[in-house]
């Protein structure tokens, strides 16, 4: 099993908390990588693909510590993946540093309503330039989201990428406020798609819709059905 940055930031969030985190499910024994129960965790059969893009996830504090975030989904497939918890003051030295790197284009994805319309690229060609994109999530709540991206002064400069998909959100864990509000996984794979890679997008997509499935499961402690999405990643 690959340790990545979505890993080592639940590490070091968890070392720094000073009461226990009481999130529902929180207090279940499950696999410390991917947050499934043991008899469903799908860490076995992930694997890493190649891809021209990095991803950054801005997550807001507790965040992370949710079983239930798909932002590790990214991680799990993705090799340049980087996390790092949002502070309003204290923005983190190495998230700037890795947004000035002359090697990336950094890219926010959220929807265009909320930014100036000359900040908007394109989500029906991909016209990022000619680096590698960094693309930019803000993980949290909807409330939480639309706070970070309005008080973080580092990304007010940055292009936005928005994407209107004609799907509904297939993600049942959690609730969104608007139908068309997306996980942050299901986000990460309409990016890897807009930037000519169908197969990785494709690959995250059914990693996620196998998170999504089993994660339910494990809370009705249901076993894998035989028509299982789990099936198709295990081969």
């Amino acid at each position: 099993m690959r340790t990545h940055a979505l890993h080592k930031l639940y590490e070091q969030r968890l070392s720094e908390s000073t009461r226990p985190f009481l999130a529902r499910g929180g207090r279940i024994s499950r696999c410390i990588h991917c947050m499934l129960l043991p008899y469903l965790c799908i860490c076995p059969f992930k694997r890493t693909v190649q891809t021209n893009s990095a991803f950054l996830l801005l997550m807001y504090d507790d965040e992370i510590l949710k079983p239930s975030n798909t932002g590790r989904l990214i991680a799990d497939i993705i090799p340049d993946t980087h996390a790092f918890i949002w502070s309003r003051t204290q923005p983190n030295e190495r998230m700037l540093a890795l947004l000035r790197d002359p090697q990336w284009q950094p890219v926010i994805i959220f929807p265009a309503e909320y930014c100036q319309a000359e900040r908007v690229i394109s989500s029906q060609h991909s016209d990022i330039g000619d680096k590698k994109p960094l693309f930019i999530l803000l993980d949290g709540s909807w409330a939480q989201a639309k706070k970070m991206f309005r008080k973080s002064p580092y990304l007010d400069n940055l292009p936005v990428l928005s994407f209107s998909p004609e799907n509904i959100s297939r993600y049942l864990v959690r609730k969104a406020v608007k139908d068309n509000q997306l996980a942050t996984a299901e986000v990460a794979a309409l990016a890897l798609d807009y930037i000519g890679e169908p197969q990785n997008s494709a690959q995250l997509a059914l990693l996620f819709d196998v998170f999504k499935e089993n994660y339910l499961l494990g809370k009705e402690r249901k076993q894998l059905p035989e028509d299982a999405s789990y099936y198709k990643l295990k081969s």
